[in-house]
């Protein structure tokens, strides 16, 4: 398996979990602090921190800690692995729409 499907395996297993993806989205409109999550998603800080380990270790967020207080972690989402996936994905959506033209052309050429 190459590195680069590895990694979008690696996304993909992240976003399985429906918990996860909600974090995303609330990541994707601002980096916010761990605890700012867990209630957004109405789950307990140890659940919190386990699924923010699965994002991280993915590559999908990183943390970050400010000046003030070393202690508290905020969360941004990383954008190279979405786009990463997005480009697969649209390959993808590209050889479907190839093979599919050909299937009509084809089926089109016996009638």
């Amino acid at each position: 398996m190459t590195t680069r499907h590895a990694r979008i395996d690696r996304t993909l297993a992240a976003l399985a979990d429906r918990h996860r993806r909600r974090a995303v989205d609330l990541l994707a409109e601002r980096p916010r602090p761990v605890g700012d999550l867990a209630r957004a998603l109405d789950l307990p800080a140890p659940a919190m921190s386990r699924h923010l380990k699965v994002l991280r270790e993915s590559g999908l967020v990183e943390e970050s800690h400010p000046e003030f207080d070393a202690r508290v972690r905020i969360y941004a989402l990383k954008t190279g692995p979405m786009t990463e996936l997005k480009r697969w994905l649209e390959e993808a959506e590209r050889l479907w729409a190839e093979q599919l033209a050909a299937f009509k052309a084809h089926v089109e050429r016996g009638e």
